[in-house]
């Protein structure tokens, strides 16, 4: 395990991108990655931590905050009992430089050998997420919302609506100059919606994982003021118009099981609710 470097994030992201597939519940995604380039590639690049076997990108963990690490395994190595082993002692322990002491938890979905070992381990069932897929062989149907695609004159009309979106955003003009400057953003862009009267009432970033893989919606908020309008619904369908567009397969998302409001957003603009997977907690050591 290693922390790959400003120089390892391209090497990071194509490894991502490879192990997304439609069979698989979403985990974590280039556009993961992505978004937290917002907050500079050093940043980034510090939050990563990459197990390897043989030089080849075998798993990635970002840490999305300090006592949470979100992972990805490769598809053909989730039954992988050596490496599993080897993970569950990198995150178990704090001097291997994953996750530190106290009460920390991990983002492992799929039934591999990873999580298995976790809990078999002590690691208890911790906060519930609800991930949602739309499938994109089809056509998408229009969102009846006028959507323009964020360049440098929309920024400003992006960031208020991701901050009047969510109560405790730090988002800004510069992060957004920074997520757009990544690698990741190549295959990526954001859309504001307005309503009839001009007003910016609703955002999202959508991340394509390449043809034929399934692309990412991360973030997606609808003002505080213009709520209960169907604007989350609308965004939601233009999001999978853009990444059919681009090319994916599907178009996948995770939320947090309590937040209802968001979960039948979702479904109401024709995205398939998964099983409700759990985080992995670590009581506190000692």
């Amino acid at each position: 395990m290693s922390v790959p470097g400003v120089a390892g994030l391209a090497e990071v992201v194509r490894a991502l991108r490879g192990w997304q597939h439609d069979e698989a519940p979403p985990h974590l995604h280039p556009g993961d990655v992505g978004w937290h380039l917002s907050y500079g590639t050093a940043a980034t690049a510090g939050a990563l931590r990459v197990w390897r076997r043989n030089g080849t990108i075998v798993a990635v963990g970002l840490l999305d905050s300090p006592d949470l690490v979100r992972l990805a395994i490769a598809p053909d190595v989730a039954g992988d009992e050596e490496l599993a082993r080897r993970m569950v002692d990198d995150v178990s322990r704090p001097g291997r430089g994953v996750l530190p002491s106290g009460s920390v938890a991990v983002e492992a979905r799929g039934e591999g050998a990873f999580r298995a070992l976790l809990l078999a381990a002590g690691w208890q069932p911790d906060e519930a997420w609800t991930p949602l897929r739309r499938d994109l062989t089809g056509p998408v149907e229009g969102s009846g919302l006028r959507v323009e695609v964020v360049g440098p004159e929309q920024v400003a009309a992006r960031v208020a609506v991701q901050r009047a979106a969510f109560d405790r955003s730090t988002f800004t003009a510069r992060r957004w100059h920074a997520m757009a400057a990544g690698s990741p953003y190549a295959d990526a862009c954001c859309l504001v919606g307005y309503d009839t009267r001009g007003a910016a009432v609703a955002v999202v970033t959508v991340w394509s994982a390449g043809p034929g893989r399934p692309g990412l919606l991360e973030p997606m908020g609808v003002h505080r003021d213009h709520r209960g309008h169907g604007h989350g619904t609308a965004i939601c369908v233009a999001a999978a118009a853009t990444l059919r567009e681009m090319g994916a397969s599907g178009a996948v998302v995770a939320t947090p099981s309590g937040n209802v409001g968001a979960v039948a957003t979702y479904r109401s603009a024709g995205f398939r609710q998964l099983p409700e997977v759990r985080d992995l907690r670590r009581p506190a050591l000692g």
